[in-house]
């Protein structure tokens, strides 16, 4: 008699899920929301927007129809409030996305954290360091978790670059690097309430693009982040039109490695592709793509070998990255991120407000402390 048969069809594991509320409606709440929403090959976790905080009703429905298609259920669509407090509220939200203008960003971190919720908040965290040390604070009394949204530093371009200049030292010893972001933003003839001029907003180029260099100076010339990184030297420039700065220049110096690193961002001008270059000792590592936030492609010239290049594509826009790091240290009951950890946001935060400081550039809530 023939027995049953021993193998059985193993039934797939359901995946692990977090419920995102969603703060905003400008380009990069959208951009983040496509990537959670975009079908990929392999996720380690699933992603639902459960609730979207919009200023105007007429601007949510424009954003949820730009994610959904005409046919998706309406059971999978965001709700739209048109008060943040009732994202906060809503108990089918795990995490808040901040997207919002910077001067912002304290607030809605401060609300969404008294009301339980985990926080996920763009750069920069916060207008300047004194701010982010408050948010943090409330966060680690209220037991929840949150990171700064710095997105480009979970590429896998970024992790592979690290890896290649500080443990495969392919190009021997970093002597010096130079990073530019730069956009044309016809300033002249933006309103003076737009964000990049008005200083309510945190108008600017540093704390809106300028943030992108320094980070790269951190990975080339530092490795470490927060409590382990260096502390470099720091000595800056800046062109500045009524109270923000339109042209930055950084010049970051280490002197225990003889390292220096040249920064530079505009909203005047146009950059090119490329736009990183390390020097070291053996040979030269371009990094180039549409964006300084956003690199494709690495280019390996060492001395005595071919040159090698390598191109990073991936599904999406690349937020996923982060996204997925987040939600995995939700669930894993982690309240901060290894690869940005939250001393490394207040680090960041106060070489941007020694640059100020040396620029001449004062927000209202520097002068409110």
């Amino acid at each position: 008699m023939q027995g049953k048969s021993l193998h059985r069809k193993m039934e797939a594991i359901p995946l692990l899920s977090v419920r995102w509320g969603i703060l905003g409606t400008g380009w990069v709440s959208t951009r983040f929301a496509a990537d959670l929403l975009n079908p990929r090959s392999s996720t380690p976790v699933r992603h639902k927007i459960a609730a979207l905080g919009t200023s105007l009703e007429v601007k949510g429905a424009s954003f949820i129809s730009t994610l959904f298609p005409s046919g998706a259920p309406d059971s999978g669509k965001p709700k739209i409030y048109t008060s943040y407090s009732d994202v906060y509220i809503d108990p089918e939200v795990d995490i808040v996305y901040i997207g919002t203008p910077h001067s912002y960003h304290k607030e809605q971190c401060l609300a969404a954290i008294a009301a339980g919720k985990h926080v996920l908040c763009e750069k920069p965290f916060t207008i300047n360091a004194a701010e982010a040390e408050e948010v943090i604070a409330a966060a680690k009394v209220k037991g929840v978790y949150i990171m700064e949204a710095v997105w480009t530093r979970f590429f896998p371009l970024v992790l592979d670059l690290k890896k290649m200049l500080h443990e495969d030292k392919i190009i021997g010893d970093i002597h010096r690097m130079t990073c530019d972001f730069s956009l044309q933003k016809d300033m002249e003839n933006l309103p003076a309430t737009h964000r990049y001029k008005d200083i309510n907003l945190g108008g600017g180029a540093l704390l809106d693009i300028g943030v992108y260099p320094l980070m790269w100076s951190n990975i080339v010339l530092d490795g470490s982040v927060g409590s382990s990184a260096s502390t470099p030297e720091v000595s800056s420039t800046m062109v500045v039109i009524d109270g923000v700065d339109h042209e930055d220049v950084v010049v970051m110096k280490y002197p225990e490695t003889n390292r220096v690193g040249v920064l530079t961002a505009s909203l005047r001008a146009k950059g090119t592709e490329e736009f990183l270059k390390v020097e070291g000792s053996k040979g030269v590592i371009t990094v180039s793509g549409p964006g300084c936030s956003l690199p494709k492609k690495v280019k390996i010239q060492v001395e005595g070998e071919e040159e090698r290049v390598m191109n990073y594509d991936h599904e999406a826009m690349g937020f996923r990255f982060e996204a997925d790091s987040v939600a995995k240290d939700v669930l894993e009951g982690r309240k901060e991120n290894l690869i940005m950890p939250l001393k490394e946001t207040v680090r960041m935060m106060r070489v941007m407000d020694g640059i100020r400081k040396q620029g001449g550039v004062v927000y209202p809530q520097d002068e409110q402390r």
